[in-house]
C-alpha cells in the first residue's frame, strides 16, 4: 500500500508531525457493527501497535494494519481542501471518503 499526499495535504500535516509523532491510516470500526462497514480516518500515533505494518508514502511513511489492507487499492491519494478543512482519501477508481477525519490524538 502507498499514499500520495498533496502539497496542500503535506502542509496541512507537516506541523503536526513535531515530537515524533506518526501517521497511521486507520480503518475506523468503532460503532459500526462489522469491519466491513468501517470508514478510514488519518491518525497521530506515538508508536506503533504489534499488529501495525509500516508503508512508505510520499512524501510521509504511514503504519496500517495488514488485516484491513483488503479494503484499500494499492495505490492510494490524501489530499487536503483548506476552504472547508477537510481531507480526502482517493484512488484512481474511487473516492474513499471526502471527509477523511485527522485524528490527532
Amino acid at each position: 500500500m502507498r499514499i500520495t499526499f498533496s502539497a496542500s495535504a503535506i502542509a496541512a500535516i507537516t506541523p503536526h508531525l513535531a515530537e515524533g509523532k506518526q501517521l497511521k491510516l486507520l480503518h475506523d470500526t468503532e460503532g459500526c457493527g462489522c469491519v466491513v462497514s468501517g470508514v478510514p480516518a488519518l491518525q497521530l500515533i506515538e508508536r506503533s501497535g504489534p499488529d501495525d505494518r509500516l508503508a512508505q508514502g510520499d512524501p510521509f511513511p504511514f503504519w496500517y494494519e495488514p488485516r484491513h489492507e483488503v479494503f484499500y487499492e494499492p495505490e492510494l491519494r490524501i489530499n487536503y481542501d483548506p476552504s472547508s478543512s477537510s481531507f480526502s482519501l482517493k484512488s484512481d477508481n474511487q473516492i474513499y471518503t471526502l471527509h477523511l477525519r485527522f485524528l490527532r490524538n
